[in-house]
């Protein structure tokens, strides 16, 4: 029998919560402050007809699952491919390398004379 007892405590302390957390929006056929009442006055059965008929549940637009939700929308778009990259040869893509390269040596020697010129006057 304690046991008994102690399940319909702990379903009306949920129940209870429940109603008084959920917004007044969220709360169907009575008002909030009623079910308050009805779950304490009757708490076995006020609990339950809370969670079947007091309380709004909110509607799910995407399922639940596991793995990458991305497989379960419905509308989603393809990926579109990506753009086609200029077909460049090799000695081009090194060309280029060595050009940047001796730009970045020579933005060094400027650096290094000005600073020279800075600490010399």
């Amino acid at each position: 029998m304690p046991v008994l007892a102690l399940l319909t405590l702990a379903v009306m302390v949920i129940a209870l919560i429940d109603a008084i957390t959920r917004r007044d929006d969220q709360v169907k056929h009575m008002p909030k402050f009623v079910w308050v009442f009805f779950i304490v006055l009757l708490p076995l059965i006020g609990s339950i007809l809370w969670f079947t008929l007091g309380r709004e549940y909110e509607q799910r637009s995407t399922p639940m699952s596991f793995g990458d939700p991305r497989r379960w929308q419905r509308d989603a778009q393809p990926t579109p491919p990506p753009a086609p990259r200029e077909s460049r040869t090799t000695e081009q893509q090194i060309a280029d390398l060595e050009r940047e390269m001796h730009l970045a040596d020579l933005e060094e020697q400027v650096r290094r004379r000005r600073a020279e010129d800075g600490s010399a006057g």
